[in-house]
């Protein structure tokens, strides 16, 4: 009992241990304070913008330099708690990137006993597996590569990877994955929650959307040969879409009423498509998607048009772009692909420091996709659910842009799979080296 009750408490033990040394890092080596080249634009980037023209008074807009009207350019949820944050404590001032990037470490902090979580009920209560989720729990509480994006990035990262990490805990408890009964663990409670889940995401990082249904086609999957349960899961399932419905709706139609356009989520598509066929970015887009010159005459076209005629422009520019020269598209699709787990290379870093950067990102990714690979050989529990986030998760980012931030929502589970492969290594076989050595002696 006493053993129960102390793993009971590990979670929220992961939990505090991995804030308090998130928080001390940000006090104590100041990432708070953050560039203020092109008038703070680091601070948030166009989500900082967006924030800050909610707490000056223009509502949601303006997401470049200078007024250029309402917006739809990023999904509201994380840029309205910047904006509450401008709102206590002034507009991009210390307190509230202080604040801010602590917000981003309790969405850090609160993903450690989610990975503690799927790693459990991936490897059983077994000793061993339960050895795999305390290591993995511990190793996303303090493992520096899992914290870097909570205390230095004003953006939306840690949130998305904290809901997409409860996302996985949620789709394992209604397949019952873990527990001993199974066919009880889809519940209505589940499936509403599953469904306001994936609203967050939604208003969080739309591009996580194309998991969605895949993953409730796996949540029922498990149910199609037990008499009496398909039935009802789906009428949870379609619960579940219309609690995501719910969440994401209000955000509809006030792009409806603003925009005077259908936009579900975000209308920066074209845009940002366009930007991914130009030569000049070699295949990933390094800077803002428009200048942030004012006087600038693609950002006067844009005001002068308006985001969404903008975006319908782009858009079509770059299906030219694509049709005209449809093998550089396939050449900067490949190298997004490459780069997506081996590291987009920083030009401005030395040799040095780039080599061991792009070591440290390959390293966690191979870690994971070899984990899952033996999870898959070996059928561990929920393995097929890892192995189509691996898949999908990253489709957007490999067609239009990649960046290392966008593996995040991922790196709950390469944290898992990763402990489980290094805890799956065989340490009782005898290499040919060694037996040639007996041999000899």
């Amino acid at each position: 009992m006493a053993g129960r009750g102390c793993e009971s408490r590990l979670p929220a033990r992961m939990f505090w241990v991995a804030l308090a040394v998130r928080v001390l890092y940000i006090t104590l080596a100041h990432t708070y304070r953050i560039r203020i080249a092109q008038d703070h634009f680091q601070f948030g980037w166009e989500m900082g913008r967006i924030a800050r023209a909610l707490a000056t008074g223009y509502g949601y807009a303006d997401p470049f330099n200078g007024h250029s009207g309402p917006t739809a350019w990023a999904p509201p949820l994380y840029p309205l708690l910047i904006a509450g944050a401008f709102k206590l404590f002034g507009v991009y001032t210390l307190k509230s990137a202080w604040a801010i990037l602590t917000l981003n470490s309790i969405f850090s902090a609160a993903t450690a006993p989610a990975v503690y979580e799927i790693a459990w009920r991936s490897f059983g209560r077994t000793a061993e597996g339960m050895k795999i989720a305390l290591w993995s729990g511990w190793l996303w509480a303090l493992y520096p590569a899992a914290m870097q994006y909570a205390v230095h990035w004003v953006w939306d990262m840690s949130l998305t990877a904290l809901l997409f990490a409860w996302a996985v805990v949620l789709a394992m408890r209604v397949r019952g994955i873990g527990d001993a009964e199974a066919a009880g663990s889809q519940t209505a409670r589940r499936w509403i929650a599953f469904g306001v889940l994936w609203g967050l995401i939604a208003l969080s990082n739309s591009s996580l959307l194309p998991f969605l249904p895949v993953c409730g086609v796996w949540m029922l999957w498990g149910l199609r040969r037990i008499p009496g349960q398909l039935a009802p899961a789906m009428r949870n399932a379609v619960l579940s879409a219309v609690c995501l419905a719910a969440v994401i709706s209000p955000w509809t139609v006030r792009n409806w009423r603003v925009l005077h356009a259908f936009v579900p989520l975000r209308s920066n598509l074209g845009a940002e498509l366009y930007e991914s066929t130009l030569e000049s970015n070699n295949g990933f887009p390094w800077g803002t998607t428009l200048p942030l010159a004012e006087a600038d005459p693609e950002f006067q076209r844009f005001k002068r048009i308006g985001e969404i005629e903008f975006n319908k422009e782009q858009g079509a520019r770059a299906v030219d772009a694509i049709r005209a020269n449809r093998a550089r598209f396939v050449k900067y699709t490949l190298r997004r692909i490459y780069f997506f787990w081996i590291g987009v290379p920083h030009t401005d870093n030395g040799a040095f420091v780039e080599a061991a950067r792009t070591l440290d990102y390959s390293f966690l990714s191979f870690s994971g996709l070899f984990g899952l690979a033996l999870a898959l050989r070996r059928h561990v529990p929920g393995a097929w659910l890892f192995f189509w986030a691996f898949a999908i998760v990253p489709l957007t980012y490999y067609v239009i842009t990649v960046q290392a931030r966008f593996r995040h929502p991922l790196e709950p589970l390469i944290c898992v799979l990763g402990v489980y492969l290094f805890r799956s290594a065989d340490r009782t076989r005898v290499w040919s080296w060694q037996k040639s050595a007996s041999r000899a002696r």
